[in-house]
């Protein structure tokens, strides 16, 4: 047996989700699930949605740079200044 064809992740999604769900509820039977209060789940929330918004912030600002590949030259051309704006260096004669 492979070590990929072992375990729940190599289980169809219904069946894990399945499995999850009767353990949810036998901890709910059993009286050891974590209850959220409404403070909890605002603050999980919250941080959710930092962490969401900031990643696409991340890759809307990665889509607008040029690729800059080990060798091309790009990173020493082009550059970002202290408030995210792009900045080219100007020619020794002024242009």
């Amino acid at each position: 047996m492979a070590k990929e064809d072992r375990g729940f992740a190599s289980m169809d999604r219904a069946k894990q989700r399945e499995i999850a769900s009767k353990g949810g509820k036998a901890a709910h039977q059993k009286g050891t699930a974590h209850e959220w209060t409404s403070e909890e789940a605002r603050d999980a929330g919250r941080k959710g949605g930092i962490a969401s918004h900031q990643r696409r912030r991340e890759q809307a600002a990665g889509s607008n740079v040029v690729a800059d590949t080990p060798g091309s030259g790009v990173s020493d051309v082009i550059g970002r200044d202290s408030s995210g704006d792009v900045s080219m260096p100007i020619d020794s004669d002024g242009e």
